[in-house]
């Protein structure tokens, strides 16, 4: 059975307007009418799994250095709002954990991007999953990915029953069919510069679905929509759902 996806995937919550990878951009996101939101995961020094992109803490808190040289203790120290703007001064960045309770909340589904630190690749899946198996009941609304494959592996090693997808950065490269069908991926999540129609085609042709990163030019998502794109991960969700065709 495919994956019910909506057309509209808040990126990082909804980062047009929030945040990145905090509650409040998830909020937001929720309250632009986005189902879904994309998150990513890493792990703390002691192993905690927190809701975060970069390896550094430099561009999005005032911390500095590797995450993974940082405590949990560490993290809660830090404020994670002021460098978007002064009205999100003060806030934190979240755990998984923090974050699943929201998004249950509110009742959203999620695409949680296994996003580890340099070779933390299975320590990563394995922990971010074992939470998420405690707490996230929805399979149907559950989309675990990854640029590493290492990650994808031990994912359907470890939550077989959860969808997974290819994240793809660049190109289709020439062996992407045989790594969806070894991860047993349900989607290829790729970025919307490759996203050509002869790419779509070809992906849709192996049966699996297309999600398109990062779309914030409704223009652009019209066009991929036409090639037969699932999905958008988009920083504006409210923009590119007002403009895209409604699907019958």
């Amino acid at each position: 059975m495919p994956l019910k996806i909506p057309s509209v995937i808040g990126h990082r919550g909804a980062c047009g307007y929030a945040p990145e990878n905090t509650i409040e951009s998830v909020r937001t996101a929720h309250e632009l009418g986005a189902q879904w939101v994309e998150l990513d995961v890493k792990l703390t020094k002691d192993g905690v799994p927190i809701i975060f992109h970069d390896d550094d803490l430099d561009r999005t808190t005032n911390g500095a250095g590797p995450v993974m040289l940082a405590t949990l203790e560490d993290i809660r120290q830090l404020e994670a709002g002021s460098w978007y703007g002064d009205s999100f001064a003060g806030i934190s960045v979240p755990t998984l954990e923090e974050m699943v309770e929201v998004l249950l909340e509110l009742d959203l589904g999620l695409n949680l991007e296994i996003k580890p630190c340099p070779t933390r690749e299975i320590e990563t899946a394995e922990i971010a999953l074992d939470v998420l198996s405690r707490i996230w009941d929805d399979h149907d609304r559950l989309l675990i990915s990854s640029f590493s494959h290492v990650s994808l592996e031990t994912a359907r090693d470890i939550a077989n029953d959860w969808h997974r997808g290819l994240l793809i950065d660049g190109e289709l490269p020439e062996n992407w069919r045989e790594l969806c069908d070894y991860l047993e991926c349900a989607t290829v999540n790729m970025g919307r510069e490759y996203a050509t129609r002869q790419a779509v085609e070809d992906i849709m042709d192996h049966q699996k679905q297309v999600l398109v990163y990062t779309v914030n030019d409704p223009m652009e998502a019209r066009r991929l929509q036409g090639f037969g794109v699932d999905g958008f991960f988009t920083d504006l969700p409210d923009v590119i759902a007002e403009n895209l065709l409604k699907r019958h």
